[in-house]
This record gives structure tokens, C-alpha cells and sequence, in this order.
């Protein structure tokens, strides 16, 4: 069974890093990929969609909005919100309306591959169960992610977000140098942050020349508004 993605991602550069993580995945499809809601609800209405890869703040309306459209509608494609919303209450609201997983951005293909083959685990469970315990597994299956999407040895969720929201807000990028100033970690711990955000496909790296001895590796952020 190929289970068939809607990507919804205002930001182009992340929604065809999104799509081309979905297509890696076996039994996802992507089916399209659009930047707001008023282009999901049109494809929706000409494309057969069992799963939304979602962003939450879309330029006209909150991703939740869509969703809420959509049940009303009877659309009963799942979702999974692909966001760097941190709200709790955003995430409450989400479930009650049938969002299955929730990914932070930023992550790496490990981390979506996980969620989505848990995914799938859940959509193809059939038959009836034998008594609590397999309810309780078909369920789990949604939630505790597998340790291998764990960050880095090393590394902290703390101080990654710290390091993508100083990058994030340099518009020009920034070196190792300038990261480790801002965010008050040394040059070397602030390099590997950056170096994971690439290897996640969240930033990029290119040389800084125009100085005097060797240059300095420049990091920029991917995405033009997160």
C-alpha cells in the first residue's frame, strides 16, 4: 500500500526538502507540494491525499484552520505538522483535531523517516484486538520516537535551538566565531550545532574570504522566515 503525501510548506527551499524526505521513505508518495492553504484545499478537492505534511503558519491562515476546514468538509487524510511551533495549547488543539505526530523544526531525514514509517505501522494495523495490551501498542506505535532520531552525542536540545534561532536571525549568515560569541558557547561546540543544521538540510555552508589568513566557513540558514 503506498500511502500518498500532500506537502504544505510556505517555504519553497523546505517544502521540496520535505518532499524529497518523504520520497525517500518506502510506501510514501508525494502527490504535490503547495505553499498555502487556499492551494491545499485545491488540491485536496482534485487529488486523492491520505497524508498532510503540514506547516503550521501558512500565509493565509494557521495550518489548524485548514485542518478544521478539511474535517468539517469530511476530508479524513491524516496529519503530521512539520513546525517550530512550541505552543502546548497548539499542540492540544492539534490532536483534537487529528494531527497523529508532531515534528520541530529543525530535524534531519532520520527524524521524519522514523515518524512516518510509525505512521504507516499504525495505518496498516487491521483485525481486532486481542485485549488492552494490543490496543496499547497500536497506539504507542504514534508516539515515543526511536532512539536512533536522537541528537548527536553530545548535543543538546537546548543549545540547538539556541544556536538555530541566532543563526535563523542573521540574515547575512554567520562563522563559528560569531555563533559561539552570541549564543556563549566555545567556537568548536558552536561549529559542531552548525555543522549538524547542514546535515540536516537546514543550513548551508560555504568559505568567507576577504580576510587575511585562512577563511572561515560562513553558515546560512535555509529557510527565509524560521
Amino acid at each position: 500500500m503506498t500511502i500518498r503525501v500532500l506537502v504544505v510548506e510556505d517555504d519553497p527551499v523546505a517544502a521540496d526538502a520535505h518532499a524529497l524526505y518523504v520520497g525517500r521513505v518506502a510506501s510514501f508518495s508525494v502527490v504535490g507540494t503547495v505553499h498555502s492553504r487556499a492551494a491545499a484545499v485545491r488540491t485536496l478537492e482534485r487529488a486523492d491525499v491520505d497524508l498532510l505534511l503540514l506547516d503550521l503558519y501558512l500565509p493565509d491562515g494557521h495550518g489548524l484552520q485548514l485542518v478544521r476546514s478539511l474535517r468539517a468538509a469530511g476530508h479524513s487524510a491524516d496529519v503530521i505538522a512539520v513546525t517550530s511551533a512550541r505552543d502546548l495549547a497548539v499542540v492540544r488543539e492539534g490532536v483534537s483535531l487529528g494531527v497523529v505526530q508532531y515534528v520541530l523544526k529543525p530535524f534531519t531525514f532520520a527524524t521524519l523517516r522514523d515518524r512516518l514509517d510509525r505512521y504507516a505501522e499504525f495505518r496498516t494495523a487491521a483485525g481486532e484486538a486481542s485485549g488492552q495490551d494490543e490496543v496499547d501498542r497500536a497506539l504507542s506505535a504514534l508516539r515515543a520516537p526511536r532512539a536512533e532520531t536522537a541528537l548527536p552525542k553530545g548535543l543538546s536540545a537546548p543549545t540547538l535551538e539556541a544556536v538555530t534561532r541566532t543563526l535563523r536571525e542573521a540574515a547575512e549568515g554567520l562563522t563559528a566565531t560569531e555563533a559561539a560569541g552570541a549564543v556563549g558557547i566555545s567556537r568548536i561546540t558552536a561549529r559542531r550545532y552548525l555543522e549538524h543544521l547542514v546535515t540536516a538540510g537546514r543550513a548551508v555552508r560555504a568559505p568567507q574570504y576577504g580576510q587575511v589568513g585562512r577563511p572561515e566557513l560562513q553558515y546560512r540558514w535555509l529557510s527565509s522566515r524560521r
